[in-house]
């Protein structure tokens, strides 16, 4: 599209359209990437509507990067170390299970194309999404060890099904020496990692010597591209080092910059990850008419088609289910270090029954060379893989409750914050005492002891269930009354009697204390 003003008419209709279709689905409880598929499709069929393509290495370098770097951020880097031999069970072994399993699967069942197209395409459908596995989790209320699982496989098969994917992209364009596979996919994550870590490192450094929050938030917005460039000109993954880095940055975060910046990053990265991830969808949709054409042209016809996709569904779920269980019974029945560590059969099946894919399988299909036999069929299986698994996905939180799993120890996490919020509230008490001097004003004193000494009251009382109620309680009144407040000031803006400056900086500090309140709130996209 060469002409700027129709591109830019372009990007604009992408973001209404997205944020209209998502927010009208979201009160009534659907999908919104199945919604936004429809949407596009339907679109696609309209006359008039031209055809829309985009080049792989701007889905590769353009569009993967901030994904991945933004559910990164998000994760945490504890809660993975802790789990970390489940993780890396399912986000390696179950992709390399699931690459080799559909793999074989596909080449089978549509022996058009060669076995090295079939692996890459079966590196495409392996991982799973993380935004559908949070959202899921969020809504059935998991256990926190199953929770911890999902998101960490999800955010990090990711990397491992790329890596697989440029692969097997390799041996369709060329010859690979298959001892050169595990030394290739050995130099891809070390490099990555080194890369990844290294620049975090360097990045934190910077942030500490920013007091900017405008200049911080600049610099993290170009972090991920970055280091993706830098990783993939050293023969390295890209993927994996975003990864990294978003992990180390967002753990060191809280120490290397201002409050003002975590909040703006974490407001960018989600407003990033939203319209990235909904506008993907919203745009195989689009594509959804010029995929069907080329599926007829290459494809084998309709009634093997519906064969070729029930193999490949059947594939994906049973190696799904077959690793996971086959993990669940070694940690149950194994040696003593393992049984320590295991899950249920409950939690195997729920881990299972999660089996998503999502949008980096809709933008890595693409990545797909133009040597790829049948490449317009391939990427239409791909698509009708991603619309079945969110279809399936619907089921999930039914399918999740008929296991009746253990909800969340609501109880414990809140003892816990009591607790950890006491500690504060001492150490912040104790500086207090430390650093107020003759000059202050003794009025601002009391009141900050008075607000320390109704938060301690509130959190050390002997109810845990009427504790939180009141800290609860103290948090709905304030914000209304913040409500009133800048209601008020607003009125007085529009009665002209303050200057602008003053009406500013009032906005600004009740803001910020609203924003202080919402961070006892859980994040929506928890």
């Amino acid at each position: 599209m060469e002409d700027p003003v129709a591109l830019i008419a372009w990007v604009v209709a992408f973001v209404l359209v997205t944020v209209t279709v998502t927010g009208l689905v979201g009160r009534i409880g659907f999908s919104a990437p199945v919604a936004l598929v429809a949407v596009g499709g339907a679109i696609s069929y309209v006359p008039g509507i031209p055809a829309i393509t985009v080049e792989p290495d701007l889905i590769l370098y353009g569009i993967l990067p901030p994904l991945l770097f933004a559910a990164a951020i998000r994760s945490s880097i504890v809660d993975i170390r802790a789990r970390r031999d489940s993780i890396l069970l399912l986000s390696i072994g179950l992709v390399a299970f699931t690459v080799v399993t559909v793999g074989f699967a596909t080449w089978l069942l549509f022996p058009v194309v060669t076995l090295a197209a079939a692996f890459a395409f079966a590196a495409v459908v392996a991982p799973t999404d993380a935004v559908a596995v949070s959202a899921i989790a969020g809504k059935v209320g998991l256990p926190r060890q199953v929770v911890t699982i999902l998101e960490g496989e999800s955010l990090l098969n990711d990397a491992t099904a790329l890596v697989a994917l440029n692969t097997s992209i390799a041996a369709i364009v060329s010859i690979v020496n298959p001892v050169s596979i595990p030394l290739d996919f050995a130099l891809a994550v070390g490099v990555g990692l080194g890369v990844g870590l290294g620049a975090a490192w360097i990045i934190s450094s910077v942030r500490r010597r920013l007091h900017s929050p405008v200049l911080d938030t600049s610099l993290v917005l170009i972090v991920p591209f970055a280091i993706f460039l830098v990783a993939q000109s050293l023969r390295g993954s890209g993927v994996i080092a975003v990864v990294a880095a978003g992990l180390y940055m967002s753990f060191v975060s809280p120490t290397v910059a201002s409050a003002e910046a975590r909040v703006a990053t974490r407001l960018n990265w989600r407003t990033i990850q939203f319209l990235l991830e909904n506008a993907v969808f919203l745009f195989i949709g689009l594509n959804l008419s010029g995929i069907v054409a080329g599926a007829v042209r290459t494809g084998p016809g309709l009634w093997p088609t519906v064969l070729i996709v029930a193999g490949i569904m059947s594939a994906l779920i049973a190696s799904r289910f077959v690793w996971t269980m086959t993990v669940t019974a070694i940690y149950r029945w194994g040696p003593p270090r393992l049984r320590e560590r295991s899950w249920s059969w409950g939690n195997g099946l729920a881990v299972s029954s999660a089996s998503v894919r999502g949008v980096v399988t809709l933008a890595a299909v693409f990545l797909l060379p133009a040597e790829t036999p049948a490449r317009e069929y391939l990427q239409f299986l791909a698509f009708v893989v991603v619309v079945l698994s969110l279809l399936g996905g619907l089921a999930l939180p039914a399918i999740i409750r008929a296991l009746h799993l253990p909800p969340p120890n609501s109880l414990q996490e809140r003892t816990e914050l009591k607790n950890l919020l006491a500690e504060a509230r001492r150490a912040g008490v104790q500086r207090l005492d430390e650093v107020v001097t003759p000059e202050d004003e003794p009025r601002v004193v009391e009141l900050l002891r008075t607000d320390a000494a109704f938060l301690g009251d509130t959190l050390d009382g002997f109810d845990p269930e009427e504790q939180w109620k009141q800290f609860q309680s103290q948090q709905r009144l304030r914000r209304q009354m913040l409500a009133a407040q800048r209601a008020a000031v607003v009125q007085a803006r529009r009665e002209g009697r303050y200057q602008e400056p003053a009406i500013v900086s009032a906005l600004k500090a009740i803001d910020a204390e609203e924003t202080s309140l919402r961070a006892h709130e859980p994040d929506e996209n928890d």
